[in-house]
């Protein structure tokens, strides 16, 4: 089965980040709310309470075929500060395995840290100061080798159902698409 970590600290948005961890949990994937903070209740940038399934202190995201990170502000900020998870981030793109990013988070986190090097991804326009050597696309979602990116809230649908393809297959993402009633 296909696992996912989703990444959050406080002030991350809570739509990108709950519509994405929603529509994966509907296709059949298992996916982990993380939180980087000391407990598993975060307050999102919107001020809405979130708790975890885990802290990342106890987690080891070596498993997961994905690390999928939301954006918002200063959410953002708190997972580009995160020394552990930078390492999972690093070691999971060695590997080859996915990583997710949206809004201000492929900049502020991927793009500052050099995650981006040779490879086209979009975010939410102004971040694109950070992707440093990365190549900004004004798409909604791309997918460049092991590494998408979705531009901002108004595209997290388009990210979750890329990630279901991505991981289960056309038909699989198609049948989630279908269900939610979604274009």
């Amino acid at each position: 089965m296909a696992k996912v970590y989703a990444m959050i600290a406080n002030g991350t948005e809570e739509v990108e980040c709950l519509a994405v961890v929603d529509l994966l949990r509907r296709s059949g994937v298992e996916t982990v709310l993380v939180s980087v903070e000391e407990d598993c209740e975060i307050i999102s940038s919107h001020k809405v309470r979130i708790t975890a399934d885990a802290v990342l202190a106890d987690t080891d995201l070596s498993d997961g075929d994905v690390i999928f990170l939301p954006g918002g502000m200063p959410g953002a900020e708190r997972l580009s500060a995160c020394g552990p998870l930078l390492e999972a981030l690093e070691q999971a793109d060695r590997e080859g395995r996915r990583i997710a990013a949206i809004c201000a988070a492929p900049g502020v986190v991927l793009g500052r840290h050099g995650l981006l090097k040779g490879r086209t991804a979009t975010c939410f326009p102004g971040f694109e100061k950070e992707f440093g050597d990365g190549r900004y696309t004004h798409q909604g979602v791309v997918t460049d080798g092991n590494l998408t990116t979705a531009r901002g809230l108004g595209f997290a649908v388009d990210l979750g159902l890329e990630l279901v393809e991505l991981l289960l297959g056309s038909e699989a993402a198609e049948e989630t698409r279908r269900r939610i009633q979604y274009r």
